[in-house]
């Protein structure tokens, strides 16, 4: 199976791929996230290292059971032949109704097959108040119009 766009990458072909990543993400389905990534996909999120897709659709699945109201914008930042680094920031609340807002880098590496094999992601968040969010677009794709991150000063 391929997933286009394919390496090596341009930056028309990276700016694709990351928001292909994005509305993805931005689904919330772990399922349809996870066949993104090659079978013995390797990750670190955080502390927390994860191998392999099943392993990574229950990490999803833990994840946006927690962080509810999910909403997500990434942002190119640098590529190479099959290297893809960006930045992004999300928001969400919790159970409690805490709003919190996310910052993290990722570093991405693709199969030629355009799966992605490695995910290196460093995430900081903090709690905001709910006039502080930024991103009130409906839960899915985050519209074209919306501003991305540097529009939004993040």
């Amino acid at each position: 199976m391929e997933r286009p766009p394919l390496p090596a990458f341009t930056q028309e072909t990276a700016r694709e791929k990351v928001r292909l990543a994005e509305d993805g993400w931005n689904s919330r389905d772990p399922a349809r996230v996870a066949v993104a990534y090659t079978v013995d996909t390797q990750w670190r999120n955080r502390a927390e290292f994860v191998t392999g897709r099943a392993a990574v659709e229950a990490f999803l699945a833990r994840k946006w059971a927690k962080e509810l109201d999910y909403r997500l914008i990434k942002e190119l930042w640098a590529w190479t032949d099959n290297r893809i680094a960006v930045r992004f920031s999300y928001e969400y609340h919790d159970d409690s109704g805490t709003w919190f807002r996310a910052y993290g880098n990722e570093n991405w590496e693709f199969a030629p097959d355009g799966l992605m094999r490695r995910r290196i992601a460093s995430i900081n968040e903090h709690p905001i108040q709910l006039d502080d969010r930024k991103y009130h677009w409906p839960l899915g794709r985050r519209p074209d119009d919306h501003p991305g991150l540097s529009d939004l000063g993040l």
